[in-house]
């Protein structure tokens, strides 16, 4: 599934490809993914990208006059294409863009500073100066394309209830202890829970726990002051890094999840990397926790 970190780099790349370009046009192959209308999508037809951004486990596309926002869910991967290029298997949607507006004097191009791609140069984006397709594929058809044309009061389901981003600057560690007081539950279903902060995941939540070297399992009424100072922390310091470590990763497949670089998650019987006794895994409702009993308490 991916998670704040995967869908920080998603953004930087799409907003970097897309931003400025009209979209030239759209097919959903998948019309399970779409909510919105033919008339709709059509309508979205030679409007600018302004931007590409995230939040939560969302893509927000911002237009011209429209906006389209892309929940992936567990299944849902992007990809870069040139017009024409064989087709993807299971492929959702595809959206075809005409070249970027490059007047520099241009306010509808994109201004923002270009993030950095340790050890790959920035030509593996699409030039800007070409035709390009935006893919989405989706084996399960779980995800979901909400078009929002202006004056159209659509439900984006999970949009609404969301918390702030976990990587939030404005989510202070006073404001982190002021929320975490209001839940209760296990520690892991409590940074998965999108209405205490947005973005974390099952990957994410067990990297984060590791860090805080505290226990899935225990129950956020039983930290101590210190211990919640301590996994405010280790979710600001593991978003980070990784963020860091897939900006050098996943390019030039963005289609592809990184995973292997994680310290715990599905490393089942594998060495804890900071005790190294065996690390342990456990599977309940679907999901997979992989902990270290000796160093998480």
């Amino acid at each position: 599934m991916p998670e704040l970190p995967d869908l920080a780099i998603l953004a930087d790349a799409i907003d970097t490809a897309i931003s400025g370009r009209p979209i030239a046009g759209a097919t959903t192959p998948q019309s399970l993914v779409l909510r919105g209308t033919p008339a709709e999508l059509a309508a979205f037809e030679g409007q600018q990208v302004r931007e590409v951004f995230r939040r939560g486990k969302f893509l927000v596309f911002e237009l011209d006059r429209d906006r389209m926002i892309i929940n992936p869910m567990l299944t849902g991967r992007f990809g870069f294409a040139a017009p024409g290029a064989k087709a993807w298997p299971q492929i959702a949607a595809s959206i075809s863009f005409g070249a970027a507006d490059l007047d520099p004097a241009s306010t509808r191009g994109r201004a923002r500073a270009l993030p950095t791609w340790p050890g790959l140069d920035a030509d593996w984006l699409p030039a800007r100066d070409s035709t390009m397709d935006l893919r989405y594929r989706d084996a399960t058809r779980m995800g979901k394309i909400y078009l929002l044309p202006k004056g159209v009061d659509r439900v984006v389901a999970g949009w609404d209830n969301q918390g702030p981003d976990a990587d939030d600057p404005e989510l202070t560690l006073e404001v982190w202890r002021s929320r975490i007081a209001r839940y209760s539950g296990e520690l892991k279903n409590l940074l998965r829970n999108q209405e205490f902060v947005a973005g974390i995941g099952n990957a994410y939540s067990d990297e984060i726990l590791w860090a805080a070297r505290l226990a899935p399992f225990r129950k956020r009424s039983s930290l101590a002051a210190a211990e919640v100072e301590t996994l405010y922390h280790a979710t600001r310091e593991t978003l980070a890094w990784a963020i860091n470590e897939l900006h050098r990763l996943v390019p030039p497949r963005l289609e592809v999840e990184q995973r292997k670089f994680l310290n715990v998650h599905r490393k089942g019987g594998e060495a804890c990397p900071r005790c190294g006794s065996k690390i342990s895994e456990v599977s309940a409702g679907g999901f997979v926790t992989s902990y270290c009993r000796s160093c998480q308490r």
